[in-house]
């Protein structure tokens, strides 16, 4: 046999050419291999068409989400017999769906009310009582205000603190009270409170003027039933329990948290367990864990039971059962129950024989959820647990082998290992994903919070809330308080961990906001980082970064304005200095700013002086100041008086309802009547001039945003300081 000749290239002959897959062969191979996985971005586009309605700035038109569903699904219908064309046209199928549904919910919700600008009467039937540390809120449904039909919104108000009445749901109440509409955002591009308002079905807010009388009582129906039996909850929980702990365990047991103290509340934010208070997937999941091993161990002392029924599958519905008693009796909020559904997913995948918490799952929670309230996805709240879930689930899932080799044979040692680790796991996971969200809506992140959920999840896990269940199983004996006192030995120790941990050094650190697009961004790499299989899953995490980093992309504005003009804010290196003239210098206000610019302390601004390293100049009556050396300068006019000379500058601002002032040659100006017409402002000062924003020409013309006030001067004159609207003399209480 006659032996091969090896080649030998080495007289400059040429290399075989080898073939290379095509960029086309590459991407087809990957459509192929990811197809399985192509459907759970159905709800990511589904997302963006609600995101995308609600970032316009005017109401488009009522067709449009269906024509651009409609197109996508038809495509998609007539290409199915090539599914790897077909498949990605559902997208924006889902996309134009995304963008009805919001539209869909902004038509079903009923229109702004008008409420008067002095103080009236208000009758209706009370829909809820929270109580707080200083009095209790009420929530009037349908009121009437005055002699007037009633309005289709509810309306909050605060009454007094000595007031001797003891409302419960269900009763018509009566009471004078000075209201006021949902304040608008902080500044240009804060969180829009008259938006969140308006899905949610408020009109207003406002506090009693008097004391309020009952008028009687109405039938009795399943709301005001199930609404009275939450409040006789907390207030047999508060009374076996008094101060903190038994405000957090009224909120653990009823959802109603408004009596808890405000320090506690930042303890709890500050250390990252503010989770524990708002009560969602956790606690469901706690409640149907502890349901479903009583009733697995009630049905084990039975033989015929264990040996004949289907006790796992029995255990799993009497646990869903649990849930769902348990999210009707904390208030039913948008939480609670988007963690319900997943609940009933998880039960049916139990039953069923499938895998109980999987990706397929969330996205069959969050399309329906985004279906039923499309208004949620803007909220803190849906972004944050979402998120968690989501990395929670594809985390697992990509160290499920590394973590079944740990947990080798299974002893008992390992199974306390395995424990521990899952849960430092959990709350790294969950914690770092929600990390972004939080400090795009709060402004701030925490440091310790895997610290903190370390101790603190298993304290509330396995002692807090099974305790809490006990009692209302003991309530109906008049016996919980067997159970509520060690409850609350478990969360006096959630007290002190919250509170250890949030006096750590830099337990909190303020960080800067990133744009809405930076967030959509991260929002969009955590999810090609955990919904793919492959490695180009791993694209995922520049494009996260990339995000963040937008944060340090933009520049705060220099000015602020508030609402009414009686706050205005300067921004300089040396820190912020605040003119305070009026009502706009309420808490909601400051903290919103002071988040806005992280780090930067307030201060006073003085009648006179030379401030800043000469960034602002102040003399009796005005001040002059410009940003950066060189940059445009801003005047602020402080009282009514015109200086003579008007300093020369690129924008004039006064809290006064006057125009005319230093403004010759068509200077731009901000004033008291530019804030009641168009909502605060934002100002920045560059070399090039002045840039400035109001909250009106940022928002638009959208249906929760009121119309442009008219003033009432005569004959439709132009409105003067006689035409704007009075202030209370009372500052109302914040939401």
């Amino acid at each position: 046999m006659e032996e091969a000749t090896p080649l030998d290239f080495s007289e400059g002959e040429a290399w075989p050419e080898i073939p290379r897959p095509g960029l086309t062969h590459v991407f087809g191979a990957w459509l192929v291999a990811e197809h399985r996985r192509f459907m759970l971005w159905l709800p990511v586009a589904l997302l963006g068409g609600v995101l995308s309605y609600f970032d316009l700035n005017h109401e488009p038109h009522w067709w449009l989400g269906l024509a651009i569903g409609g197109a996508g699904f038809a495509a998609a219908l007539l290409l199915r017999r090539f599914p790897l064309v077909a498949a990605p046209l559902l997208l924006p199928a889902s996309f134009g769906l995304g963008i009805a549904a919001a539209q869909l919910a902004t038509q079903r919700a009923p229109p702004l009310a008008v409420l008067p600008r002095h103080a009236t009467i208000v009758t209706g039937r009370i829909a809820a009582v929270e109580p707080l540390p200083n009095g209790a809120r009420i929530t009037i449904a349908a009121p009437r205000l005055g002699n007037a039909p009633p309005i289709a919104r509810s309306l909050r108000i605060r009454l007094r603190r000595d007031d001797p009445i003891k409302p419960v749901a269900g009763e018509q109440v009566t009471v004078r009270a000075l209201l006021e509409p949902p304040f608008p955002p902080a500044y240009p591009g804060a969180w829009d409170v008259e938006r969140s308002s308006f899905f949610s079905g408020f009109g207003g807010y406002g506090f009693a003027l008097g004391p309020a009388r009952l008028i009687v009582e109405t039938a009795g129906g399943p709301a005001r039933w199930l609404e009275a039996l939450r409040e006789g909850i907390a207030h047999r929980i508060r009374r076996a329990l008094p101060g903190s702990e038994g405000a957090i365990a009224a909120t653990l047991m009823s959802g109603i948290s408004t009596a808890i103290p405000e320090s506690d509340r930042a303890a709890f934010r500050d250390s990252g367990l503010a989770h524990l208070l708002a009560v969602a997937g956790l606690h469901i999941g706690i409640v149907m864990g502890f349901v479903f091993m009583l009733s697995r161990a009630l049905l084990a002392l039975s033989e015929r039971a264990t040996l004949y029924w289907p006790t796992k599958q029995l255990a799993a519905l009497a646990a869903l059962g649990a849930g769902g008693l348990y999210m009707l009796l904390t208030g039913m909020h948008v939480p609670i129950m988007r963690s319900f559904a997943m609940a009933v997913l998880a039960v049916g995948g139990l039953i069923a024989g499938r895998r109980v918490i999987s990706l397929r799952g969330l996205a069959l929670a969050a399309t329906i959820l985004l279906l039923l309230f499309p208004a949620e996805a803007i909220g803190v709240s849906f972004q944050m647990s979402f998120a968690a879930v989501l990395v929670l689930i594809s985390g697992y899932e990509a160290l499920r082998p590394w973590l079944s080799r740990l947990h080798g044979s299974g002893t008992w040692g390992r199974r306390l290992q395995m424990h521990v680790l899952a849960l430092g796991l959990t709350s790294l996971l969950a914690g770092t994903a929600a990390l972004p969200f939080a400090a795009y809506h709060f402004g701030h992140v925490q440091v310790y919070y895997v610290l903190a959920n370390l101790i603190a999840v298993p304290i509330t896990a396995f002692w807090v809330m099974p305790a809490g269940v006990i009692s209302l199983l003991l309530m109906p004996l008049h016996l919980e308080r067997l159970a509520l006192v060690p409850m609350g030995w478990g969360i006096h120790l959630l007290l002190l961990i919250a509170r250890d941990v949030s006096a750590l050094p830099a337990a909190r650190i303020a960080v800067p906001h990133m744009p809405a697009w930076g967030l959509g961004i991260v929002g969009f790499g955590l999810c090609w980082l955990c919904l793919w299989r492959s490695r180009l899953r791993l694209a995922g995490i520049p494009l996260i970064l990339a995000g963040l980093v937008t944060a340090f992309l933009i520049h705060p504005p220099d000015i602020l304005v508030s609402e009414d003009a009686g706050l205005i804010a300067l921004h300089t290196e040396s820190g912020v200095f605040l003119q305070k003239t009026g009502r706009g210098a309420d808490r909601f206000t400051h903290d919103a700013w002071l988040e806005l610019w992280p780090g930067s302390r307030f201060h006073p601004l003085p009648e006179t002086g030379v401030l800043a390293g000469g960034a602002i100049r102040c003399t009796r009556g005005l001040c002059l100041f410009r940003a950066r050396p060189g940059g445009a300068a801003a005047l602020l006019l402080r009282t009514d008086a015109t200086p003579d000379p008007c300093p020369r500058a690129a924008v004039v601002i006064s809290p006064h309802p006057d125009r005319h002032r230093c403004t010759e040659g068509g200077l731009p100006f901000v004033d008291r009547f530019s804030v009641w017409r168009n909502g605060p402002y934002a100002l920045w000062l560059d070399r090039a001039g002045v840039r400035i924003v109001s909250d009106r020409s940022l928002r638009g013309d959208r249906p929760w945003v009121p119309p442009v006030p008219q003033p009432r001067g005569a004959h439709g004159s132009a409105a003067s300081a006689s035409s704007l609207p009075m202030a209370p003399t009372v500052p109302l209480p914040a939401p």
